[in-house]
C-alpha cells in the first residue's frame, strides 16, 4: 500500500513539474541588448611592393665594361650605375671635333682668302671691260676686244658669287659649321649613351648585367626602387588583390591593419592610397594601394611579402549590436527580433544601420537592457525562458 502511495506522489510530482514547464515556456538562448562598438572589415590578402620601380636600360648596343651597384645598394640621383665601351662613340666625337678645328683654322681662312681674291679679280675685270667700252665708242678699239673684256668681267663675277657662297657656308653661322656642330653635339649624346646613371634617389632591387655582357636597347639592366623621403628606408606598399563583392564600402584613406606573415603578432598600420579606376574581369577583383603609415615597423618588410590587411571600412563607436542569428530579415530588407518581457516573447520590428558579417547594428526598435531571445519560430505573448549569453566586447 505504502509503495504505490509513493508512486502515485512521484508521477504527481512529475505530472506538475511537467505542467509548471510548460506553462513556463522553452528555455531559449538569449542576450540583453547592450551598447558595444562594431566595426565593419574587409579582410583580404596581398603583397609588399615598392611603389616606383624603375627598369633601367640602355639607350645604344653596347658591351659592358663596368657595373658599378649591385641589389640592395642605396643610390642618389646622378650615380653612375653601369658603363660601356664608348671607344667608337669617342672616336666619333673625336673626328667630328677635328673636322670642325680644320674647318676654323685652315678652310675658312682659304675661303675668306679666295673671296678677297675673287672681289679684286671681279672689280679689275669691270674696269677693263668699261675702259675698252669707252675705246670702242671712240673708234680707236675694235668690238671684239670689248666682248672679249666684257666676257672675263662675267666670269670674274661668276667665281666671285662662289666665293662668297663658299665663304657663307665656312662661316661661324654657315651651314657648314651648323652642320658639324649637330654632328658633335649627336656624337657627345651618343657617348652619354654609354654612362647609364640613376634616375632618382633608391635602392637597387635587382641586376640582370655583368661586365662583359652585350646589351641591346630593351634589355633591363638593373631594377630601381624610388625613395622620396630622405629619412625612409623604402617607399613600400602593400597591394591587395580585393574581390568585386566587397568594393562597395571601400573608400580612399580608410584605416588598415596589416599583419605579415613572417610577424603574425606584429600589427603595421595602413591606410587606403589608391583604388584601380578598373575591374579585373578575368579574377573578379580590384587592385587596392595601402601606404605604410609606421616607419619603423614598415623597415622589416621585404617586397615579395605575403600580408593580411584589414581594412576598417566602417565603424561606430558603442551603439545597440545584435549578433545576426538573433535577427530575422525578409526579402525586403526588412527585420525583425523576438523581444523577451515578463516571461514572454514578442516579435518586434527592428531597423539595422551598420551591418558585418556575424552582427548588425540596431537604430530603432529596441532599447538598451532589452531581452532578446534567438527562436524565430514561436508565437507572440508565448512564454520562454531566458538562458543568457555574453557577446564579444569589440565586434568586428
Amino acid at each position: 500500500m505504502r509503495t504505490r502511495y509513493k508512486i502515485v506522489i512521484v508521477i504527481g510530482a512529475l505530472l506538475l513539474w511537467f505542467g509548471i514547464q510548460q506553462w513556463r515556456g522553452p528555455e531559449l538562448a538569449g542576450l540583453t541588448v547592450e551598447l558595444k562598438p562594431l566595426e565593419l572589415r574587409i579582410v583580404a590578402s596581398g603583397e609588399v611592393r615598392y611603389q616606383s620601380l624603375a627598369r633601367i636600360g640602355s639607350e645604344v648596343t653596347g658591351t659592358v665594361i663596368a657595373r658599378y651597384v649591385r641589389e640592395g645598394d642605396k643610390v642618389k640621383q646622378g650615380d653612375l650605375l653601369i658603363e660601356l665601351n664608348s671607344t667608337e662613340a669617342q672616336s666619333r666625337l673625336d673626328q667630328a671635333h677635328t673636322l670642325l678645328q680644320q674647318l676654323e683654322t685652315i678652310t675658312r681662312p682659304q675661303a675668306q682668302a679666295a673671296l678677297a681674291e675673287a672681289t679684286e679679280n671681279a672689280r679689275q675685270a669691270r674696269r677693263e671691260a668699261q675702259r675698252r667700252q669707252v675705246l670702242a665708242d671712240k673708234g680707236t678699239l675694235a668690238l671684239e676686244q670689248v666682248e672679249q673684256a666684257q666676257r672675263l668681267a662675267h666670269n670674274a663675277q661668276v667665281l666671285l658669287t662662289q666665293a662668297r657662297l663658299t665663304a657663307r657656308s665656312v662661316s661661324a653661322q654657315g651651314s657648314e659649321a651648323r652642320l658639324l656642330a649637330q654632328r658633335i653635339t649627336s656624337a657627345q649624346a651618343e657617348l652619354a649613351k654609354t654612362r647609364i646613371y640613376a634616375p632618382f634617389t633608391g635602392r637597387v632591387q635587382s641586376r640582370n648585367v655583368e661586365p662583359g655582357d652585350v646589351v641591346q636597347p630593351n634589355d633591363v639592366l638593373l631594377e630601381v626602387a624610388r625613395s622620396t623621403h630622405q629619412s625612409s628606408q623604402d617607399e613600400l606598399e602593400v597591394v591587395v588583390a580585393l574581390d568585386e563583392k566587397n568594393f562597395s564600402p571601400l573608400q580612399l584613406q580608410q584605416p588598415v591593419q596589416l599583419i605579415a606573415d613572417a610577424w603574425p603578432e606584429q600589427v603595421i598600420a595602413g591606410e587606403v592610397r589608391f583604388i584601380a579606376p578598373a575591374i579585373d574581369s578575368g579574377r573578379g577583383t580590384i587592385d587596392v594601394h595601402i601606404d605604410l603609415l609606421s616607419e619603423p615597423d614598415a623597415a622589416r618588410l621585404l617586397p615579395g611579402m605575403t600580408v593580411s590587411a584589414n581594412i576598417i571600412a566602417d565603424e561606430r563607436k558603442p551603439t545597440l549590436v545584435l549578433p545576426n542569428d538573433y535577427l530575422r530579415v525578409n526579402n525586403q530588407g526588412q527585420a525583425q527580433v523576438m523581444r523577451w518581457q515578463q516571461g514572454k516573447v514578442q516579435r518586434v520590428n527592428v531597423q539595422l544601420g551598420l551591418r558585418n558579417v556575424t552582427h548588425s547594428e540596431v537604430v530603432s526598435g529596441l532599447e538598451e537592457g532589452d531581452i532578446v531571445v534567438q527562436n524565430q519560430t514561436l508565437n507572440d505573448d508565448q512564454r520562454a525562458r531566458v538562458r543568457f549569453e555574453q557577446a564579444p566586447h569589440v565586434i568586428r
